[in-house]
Parts: structure tokens; sequence; C-alpha cells
């Protein structure tokens, strides 16, 4: 089923993690003058979304992530308790989202390789193939053989599979059980390795530095 060029996407940036790892909260760490979280938004803002989304935790972080996307066309919502893992902040986000849409595109806000590009080829996809579920993997055709590539955000719902993503328990992770059950449905797009870096601890902090430093 090829859906209409212009049915509505909303891209969602899930940011209400709690950095247990980085050991202070990550969002708004600087990787190569610019906060973890806008890096992540901006590639979002960038992508031809028809919507914009942001889950932020509550207090201080909340407020330093919206003054950290300030000029972006993101609305936001609190996800009061963060600690029910990344689970609730997907049930906070479909409870917020407008009705309409088409589809939802669900990318976490500490992957700062990840470009406009990858996420633009994730709605044009699911527009051409109307797929329930269009899903990220990570790897070179080049690699050693038998490595396999390795799924990550972000990915992309149909609207019809968001009651069963706002009805998922609390788990620290996204709706894998919808992915499971869409499987055989699934569209799978690979993108090159080097993108896949998920800034949890100070190490791979440094490598973003490294990998984003201005010339």
């Amino acid at each position: 089923m090829t859906l209409p060029s212009h049915a509505p996407v909303a891209g969602v940036l899930l940011a209400a993690g709690r950095s247990v790892r980085m050991g202070s909260p990550k969002q708004l760490l600087p990787v190569a003058g610019v906060p973890l979280v806008r890096r992540a938004a901006q590639a979002l803002a960038d992508a031809g979304h028809d919507t914009l989304l942001c889950v932020v935790p509550p207090g201080e972080v909340g407020e330093g992530i919206r003054a950290a996307l300030r000029g972006l066309p993101f609305a936001f919502v609190v996800n009061p308790d963060p600690a029910r893992g990344l689970a609730s902040s997907f049930r906070v986000a479909v409870a917020a989202l407008p009705a309409g849409l088409a589809g939802v595109n669900f990318a976490l806000g500490d992957m700062p390789l990840l470009g406009a590009a990858q996420h633009a080829a994730l709605i044009r996809t699911f527009r051409e193939t109307g797929a329930p579920v269009v899903l990220a993997q990570y790897g070179d055709p080049d690699a050693a053989r038998g490595a396999e590539p390795v799924r990550a955000p972000p990915h992309l719902f149909r609207a019809d599979l968001l009651a069963a993503v706002r009805d998922a328990p609390d788990a620290d992770h996204g709706p894998r059980h919808l992915i499971r059950a869409h499987a055989a449905q699934a569209v799978t797009l690979t993108f090159p390795a080097g993108l896949l870096l998920d800034v949890d601890t100070p190490e791979a902090l440094a490598q973003a530095q490294v990998l984003l430093q201005e010339p």
C-alpha cells in the first residue's frame, strides 16, 4: 500500500532519559559546541516530518532541553516518571500526538551521528510501502563475514499500531513486541555502521567529540 506523498508523519525525539551511565544529564552536554540533544533534534527537524514532538524529563533538565531546542519547531511533553523506562516515554509521546497521522518516527536524543538523510529515508520508504514498521539497522557490506547488522532506532510505526505502543508495559526499551509481531511485513533500511553511536558513557561522549569536531 503506497501512502500519499502528503501523508502526515510525526517525528518524536525521546529525550527524557536519566543518564545513569553518564553520571550527569547527557542531553545538555556539548558535542563539538552543540548540546547533544540539539544535534538529534536538528536531524529530525531537517528530515521533512510534518510535526515534531520532544519528550523531556520534569524539572530543570527538561527546561534546559526546551532552551537547547529553541528555534526548532518542536512541541514538548513531560514524562513525569522517566525511571519507569524508555517505554514510558513512548507512551507519553503517543498520548500527546495529534490525530490524523499516518505514522510516527521515534528517535533517541543521544545518537549525534544520525542525520536528516537517514530519517528522510525512513519517511520516504514508509510512504512508498505503507509498511506497518520501517526499521533501521547499522552495518557495512564489507564487514567481516558473519558480522550481523545491529538494529537500533530510529523506528517508524504506522499510526494504527500506536494504541499498542501506548498500552505497552514498563520496559527500558521500545515496543519490541510490535516489531516481532509485524516482522514479516516490516521493511528494514541498512545505514553505515559508523552512524551507530549511542552516547551513554563518558567514553562514548569523547568518541563523539572526536568524530564531530569542527574542522
